[in-house]
């Protein structure tokens, strides 16, 4: 069995911008001798291969930051059609089977940035590469912005789901999706400067926003899509179970029999 990551590493950036930045502490060796001589062992009795143990504080690191997993909470504090409402899960409700499934990638490499996806564009992937959604698919659609990972051009270059694509996934059966790019939606920028030019209030963040209506677990910055056949292999998906949380960094790989 092959097993590709499909997560980005968790290290300091200072080319991000400072809502995305991580910072870890790393501790030296040495620091936990003196930690086990303030607990009250002399440094005669210590053993002499004992060099200390090392230990790393992460300083900094929203729930976004990195590889990660959105709740329905992200999204909104209900969820469900209008007049049937209920208050919306955070990370630590998503069920984990839900984080176990068939994988399939829609290849979407060739939107250019700022070109939203539609239903229809991911219909004619589909049917090119003979991909099927079906419940319990795990959707990955891949832009190859990865390529951008780690330079200040990252979240903002990339194309964007529609509510329209993003619903009709939905009603394939597939309640957990993801993309290779910082964002679900379009860049801000591009989502703002379409909103004004045409006069809407009903564009911006719409991707994200169905999310009210019809919940669903979305994963954004995955890497090495680009890896994988358009399907044929499972996908795993673990995020933090961190308690009434918006999103949770996450370990995603695929697994592909060989």
């Amino acid at each position: 069995m092959q097993v590709i990551d499909l997560s980005k590493p968790i290290q300091y950036n200072r080319d991000d911008p400072p809502f995305m930045r991580v910072k870890i502490k790393h501790k030296p060796h040495w620091l936990a001798r003196w930690i086990v001589r303030a607990l009250g062992l002399p440094f005669k009795y210590m053993p002499r291969d004992f060099v200390g143990w090392s230990d790393d504080t992460i300083t900094q690191m929203g729930v976004h930051s990195t590889t990660h997993i959105d709740a329905p909470w992200h999204y909104g504090p209900t969820s469900g059609e209008p007049g049937h409402e209920t208050p919306a899960e955070s990370i630590d409700k998503m069920p984990l089977e839900k984080g176990i499934g068939p994988g399939v990638v829609i290849d979407m490499s060739h939107k250019a940035d700022g070109e939203m996806i539609s239903a229809n564009d991911i219909k004619k992937e589909l049917k090119k590469s003979g991909a099927q959604i079906s419940e319990g698919t795990i959707v990955l659609i891949r832009t190859d912005r990865d390529q951008f990972l780690g330079s200040k051009e990252y979240w903002k270059r990339g194309t964007g789901m529609s509510a329209e694509a993003t619903e009709w996934l939905i009603d394939q059966g597939s309640t957990v999706m993801g993309i290779d790019q910082w964002g679900w939606d379009l860049p801000f920028h591009h989502q703002i400067r379409i909103s004004k030019q045409q006069k809407r209030n009903d564009l911006f963040w719409e991707g994200h926003r169905l999310g009210q209506r019809k919940p669903y677990w979305q994963m954004e910055q995955l890497t090495n899509l680009a890896a994988l056949p358009s399907h044929g292999f499972q996908v795993c998906v673990f995020p933090l179970k961190i308690v009434g949380a918006s999103a949770a960094p996450a370990r995603v790989v695929a697994l592909l029999e060989t």
